[in-house]
Order: C-alpha cells, then sequence, then structure tokens
C-alpha cells in the first residue's frame, strides 16, 4: 500500500487547501494562520491539525516533516485594489518566511521534505512592480532546488498565463485558474504555482 501524502498549510485561512487535500486522500498536519476566525473553523473542521500562530516565529527544522507545504501569502500588497507596495510590502513579504521555512525543513531531511509545494495569489502578481515581483517569486522558489538560479523575464515583463521551468531533478509549473469556470458566478482570476523538488512532473500536476 502506497504511503499516504501529508500536507502543511501555511497562511491557512480557512482551510481551503486543507480539506482539498482531504478530498483527495492527503492528510493535513499542521497549518500556521493568526486570525481568530478562521483558527475557529479549521479548528473545528480538523481537531487532529496541530495549529501553529505567526509563520515568523516558526522553524521548518522543528515541524513535523510534510510531503507537500501549500501557502497562499498575503495580496494585500500585490492585489489591484491595493497601494501596490509588492513582495516588499509589510504583509506580502511574508511570502519570504514561507521561503525560509521550507528551506528549513528540507535542510533538516536532507532535501526530502517537503517533496511538493502549492503556492496561490491574485492575478496582480503578475503586474506587481511592473512585473518583477513575479519574477522574484519564480527564482525564490526555484531557488529552493538549485541555488542563484536566474529566471529571464519575457518582454516588457508581459508574464504568460501559464508556463513551465524545468531542471536537474526538479520542475515548476505555474497557471492562472478563473472561479467562473467552476461554478462561481464572478470573474475571479488566481494564479497557482506548484513545484515538484523530486521530478518532471509539475506540469502534470
Amino acid at each position: 500500500m502506497d504511503k499516504q501524502l501529508t500536507l502543511g498549510s501555511l497562511f491557512s485561512g480557512s482551510g481551503g487547501f486543507e480539506l482539498a487535500g482531504m478530498l483527495n486522500g492527503i492528510k493535513p498536519i499542521f497549518n500556521s494562520e493568526i486570525d481568530p476566525f478562521p483558527i475557529l473553523v479549521t479548528s473545528k473542521r480538523f481537531p487532529n491539525v496541530k495549529h501553529y500562530g505567526d509563520i515568523s516565529t516558526l522553524n521548518g527544522a522543528d515541524l513535523e516533516p510534510v510531503d507537500i507545504i501549500t501557502f497562499g501569502s498575503p495580496c494585500t500588497n500585490l492585489s489591484v485594489a491595493g497601494l501596490r507596495a509588492g513582495l516588499d510590502g509589510a504583509q506580502s513579504a511574508l511570502f519570504f518566511q514561507a521561503i525560509r521555512i521550507i528551506k528549513e525543513m528540507r535542510c533538516k531531511t536532507n532535501g526530502k521534505y517537503p517533496r511538493w509545494i502549492c503556492w496561490e495569489n491574485v492575478f496582480g502578481v503578475f503586474s506587481s512592480s511592473q512585473g518583477r515581483d513575479f519574477q522574484r517569486v519564480l527564482e525564490e522558489i526555484i531557488g529552493i532546488a538549485q541555488e542563484g538560479t536566474k529566471v529571464p523575464a519575457p518582454d516588457g515583463y508581459c508574464w504568460p498565463y501559464a508556463d513551465l521551468y524545468l531542471g536537474d531533478g526538479w520542475s515548476v509549473a505555474y497557471r492562472v485558474i478563473d472561479a467562473q469556470y467552476f461554478s462561481c458566478a464572478q470573474r475571479r482570476r488566481r494564479c497557482y504555482l506548484v513545484a515538484d523538488f523530486g521530478s518532471e512532473r509539475a506540469g502534470d500536476i
């Protein structure tokens, strides 16, 4: 019997990634959230999940190793509805805390965990800081597997709505998904990115 995959969720909110994991046979192990109401929701829905607080206080080396880490880092400074401070903004800069935690866990487990990560954010990430913020996102995530990787930007920093990056034993794929095509009566575009640090299957996922 295959081992059941495990999941850790950073910036958990009301547990969307945890629920998706459970519906697909993946076991949520821990999450991180600071907003009291979502914590009440996830505590009720997932009573066996370990609930941690502020992401900035966590050390990935101390967390239980999991196969998958998901994180929808704050979109406040990336959204076209905000002041657009970008990844240097106080809230959206928390993205780098998630990267730190992932690196710490992989260092502690000799690169075994997490095998996969899934990052979600607003469509505005493609235009934030004239498109340079998404370049930073790609370089930070690919840099987990291949440190110092530089990702060339397309002309005018006009990022395609889907793409795939392949390296030596790793892969990163992203695409834009619009909620209006999934029984939601509104246009709600989001970028979903999957990294596979063990093979070239991110595009398949």
